[in-house]
């Protein structure tokens, strides 16, 4: 297996990874514990930064394959797909408001975004990983 051929593989890892940093860091804010919410935070804004780079290599080095699933399964990749390409266009920018706001202690103003910015970046990762699974596990071309 080259290199290319390994990257959708480690995105979805790297999803994975991304998305038990952002439950993590929801969980330490809930209890209130701000400085351990931040390294949870940052951690998974770097992961995603290097699911990104990652992503966009396969991307640019490697065809675009079909979904082989047919029938009921079918419309629903496709509903996935979209949404999650939709939303992980849209979370970058978001995400570095966010984190922005936050390190430049405008708390305010990061608490009122951050409320929008997590659950769409969770459901970026874990959508993700469905989409991964659907389309190289469970329908692979």
């Amino acid at each position: 297996m080259s290199l290319i051929q390994a990257l959708p593989h480690l995105n979805a890892v790297l999803n994975a990874v991304a998305a038990t940093f952002l439950a993590a860091g929801f969980y330490f804010i809930r209890r209130g514990e701000i400085l351990r919410h931040r390294k949870m935070m940052i951690t998974a804004a770097v992961i995603s930064a290097i699911f990104l780079v990652s992503y966009l290599a396969h991307r640019a080095n490697a065809p675009i394959f079909e979904f082989r699933g047919q029938g009921a399964v079918r419309p629903l990749y496709y509903g996935l797909l979209i949404s999650h390409v939709a939303l992980s266009v849209a979370i970058v920018p978001l995400v570095a408001l966010t984190l922005w706001r936050a390190l430049a202690s405008r708390f305010d103003r990061h608490r009122r975004i951050a409320r929008w910015t997590w659950p769409a970046w969770m459901y970026v990762s874990i959508s993700g990983i469905f989409v991964y699974l659907m389309l190289y596990q469970m329908y692979p071309s």
